[in-house]
C-alpha cells in the first residue's frame, strides 16, 4: 500500500497537458486497463473501472511483491518453525478470501445499485418451484466463488513461493532466475484473472435482464472460469 501510495502521489503531484516521466507511465497504465475492461463489460466500464482497476493493480503488486530479496527469506524461528517478517500479501489466505469477499459484495452493490429491488429477484422468486429453485442456486453460486476467487489466487501464488524457495536452496545460483521470471508472468496472470472474473460477474449483476451485455460476460466466465 505504501509503495501505490507513493507511486500515486509521484505521478499527480505535478500533472501537466503533456505528461512524461511517472505521469506518463500512470496514463498508459490506467489508459490500456481501460481499454482492455471495456472489451469485458462493454458499456458498463465506466461504473466498475474504478474497482476493477484499483483490484489488479493492487493484487498485481502484491504478487510482485514476494519476489524481492528478503521477503519470505527474512525472518525468525521458534518451536522449530520458520517465520519470515515480511510475505506476498496473496500468499497469506486471510487477504485472497477478503479480496474475494469484497469482489462479491461489489457485485451484489452494482446489482442492487443499477437494477433495485428488481434485481433481488434473481436470488428469490415465487413465480414457480422452478425460478425459486434457481434462486437457491444462485445464492449457493455467489458463495462458491468466494471459495473459487480465494483459492486461486492463494494457491498460485503460495506455491510459486514455495517453489522459488526450494529451488534456492537446492542450487542458489542462476538455476532460480528462469522460475523468477515465471512468477512474474504468473503475477500477471493471476492479478488480470482475478479482475477480470470480477468485471465479468458485475456485467452479469447488472445485466441480469439485458441479453447482449449478459451473454458476453458468460462468455468471459466460461473461458477463464
Amino acid at each position: 500500500m505504501a509503495l501505490l501510495a507513493l507511486f500515486s502521489l509521484k505521478a499527480t503531484w505535478n500533472m501537466r497537458m503533456i505528461p512524461s516521466g511517472f505521469q506518463l507511465f500512470a496514463e498508459t497504465v490506467v489508459g490500456g486497463l481501460y481499454d482492455f475492461f471495456s472489451s469485458v463489460v462493454g458499456v458498463h466500464v465506466k461504473k466498475f473501472f474504478p474497482f476493477i482497476a484499483t483490484l489488479f493493480i493492487y493484487i498485481l503488486v502484491a504478487n510482485w511483491v514476494g519476489l524481492l530479496p528478503g521477503v519470505g527469506t527474512i525472518g525468525f524461528f521458534h518451536d522449530a518453525e520458520f517465520t519470515p517478517m515480511f510475505r506476498a500479501a496473496t500468499a497469506d489466505l486471510n487477504m485472497t478470501i477478503a479480496l474475494a469477499i469484497v469482489s462479491i459484495l461489489a457485485m451484489q452493490y452494482f446489482g442492487f445499485k443499477t437494477l433495485g429491488l428488481r434485481y433481488s429477484g434473481r436470488f428469490i422468486s415465487f413465480k414457480d418451484p422452478i425460478t425459486f429453485a434457481v434462486g437457491l442456486l444462485e445464492i449457493m453460486s455467489d458463495l462458491s466463488k468466494v471459495l473459487s476467487f480465494a483459492f486461486r489466487l492463494f494457491g498460485n501464488i503460495f506455491a510459486g513461493e514455495v517453489l522459488l524457495a526450494v529451488i534456492a536452496f537446492i542450487m542458489p545460483f542462476i538455476v532460480p532466475l528462469p522460475f523468477l521470471v515465471m512468477e512474474l508472468f504468473v503475477g500477471i496472470i493471476q492479478a488480470l484473472v482475478f479482475s477480470m472474473l470480477s468485471a465479468a460477474f458485475f456485467s452479469m449483476a447488472v445485466s441480469h435482464e439485458d441479453g447482449t451485455d449478459h451473454k458476453e460476460a458468460r462468455g468471459v466466465v466460461s473461458i477463464h472460469g
